[in-house]
């Protein structure tokens, strides 16, 4: 495997390539999430999501337990599946309940901020001048859309985009952790361990009472939803975490949560399709985030 320091000739390349497929998975969960609560409450739909990216990489997951070596990497990998998948999880479709696709997917861009600034307080990160202002950057982009999203008025946000908030802090602890406890642990290995060791507790929630099992016995488009989130936890949680933390292995933290700039600019096409608005200011602050990401990761 490359190292996070040592790259091959491709290495640049790969990394632009594994950003950009990571952003369109990502792009497409928060319609997903829609979907899936059409018949489902948020609750069984975060549950759901992470029960069915777990048991999808529960094989790979078996066959990678020895390469977990001590007691301290074992309780990082279980907060990551915490701080990276079973909290945000259950965040966003919390948020989704009263926000719209794109409107998530705009907010969702604050991530790479998060990820400095949990670097800077937690873990001793320098923040260059450089990636700093690069970041303002996106950030203010970030902002541009929100406004856009909520027809140019920030008052019209609701207290649910905090979910959102709280979730990209989940993502910039998660980003963070990799990188300074298992930089020298395969991608693999840490997204199949990590979604095994929190599959236990969505599978309660879904399962323990039976009101979820109850819902394919009356709800009529149940099964469009299911489907819907098992797209979203193989595809859009399992595979895109094991590309996403590759990423991590190949940079940084601060370059890897910038997949988040890009989020919304599939999440702005899906909510489209869908019936949602976009305005011009979605345009203008997808500029001026890319310039964001130009500038902070310029120079490496």
């Amino acid at each position: 495997m490359i190292g996070p320091d040592r790259q091959s000739s491709s290495g640049p390349f790969l990394s632009w390539f594994l950003l950009i497929i990571v952003a369109l998975i990502w792009g497409s969960s928060f319609i997903l999430i829609k979907k899936g609560l059409i018949s489902f409450n948020a609750m069984e739909v975060g549950a759901l999501r992470i029960f069915s990216a777990g048991l999808f990489l529960l094989p790979l997951a078996i066959s990678k337990l020895k390469t977990i070596k001590s007691r301290t990497e074992w309780l990082v990998v279980f907060i990551v599946g915490l701080c990276g998948s079973l909290i945000p999880a259950f965040l966003f479709a919390q948020a989704q309940t009263q926000l719209t696709s794109s409107v998530t997917g705009l907010i969702n861009a604050v991530t790479p901020l998060m990820t400095l600034v949990v670097g800077a307080a937690f873990f001793k990160r320098p923040i260059t001048r450089k990636k700093g202002v690069g970041l303002l950057v996106g950030f203010m982009g970030s902002l541009i859309l929100i406004m856009g999203g909520t027809s140019g008025n920030l008052g019209d946000l609701n207290l649910y985009a905090l979910l959102v908030i709280a979730a990209t802090i989940c993502y910039g602890f998660n980003l963070n952790l990799i990188k300074t406890y298992l930089s020298k642990l395969p991608a693999v290995s840490i997204v199949s361990i990590s979604l095994l060791l929190v599959l236990p507790i969505s599978g309660y929630y879904l399962f323990h009472d039976g009101l979820f099992l109850a819902k394919f016995e009356t709800a009529t488009e149940v099964y469009w939803s299911l489907t819907a989130i098992l797209i979203l936890g193989v595809v859009g949680t399992a595979i895109a975490l094991i590309l996403f933390n590759r990423l991590v292995h190949l940079k940084d933290p601060v370059f890897a949560s910038s997949v988040t700039y890009l989020i919304p600019a599939v999440a702005i096409v899906w909510g489209v399709i869908d019936g949602e608005v976009l305005l011009l200011a979605h345009y203008l602050g997808i500029i001026i985030i890319s310039v964001g990401i130009y500038i902070a990761n310029s120079g490496r």
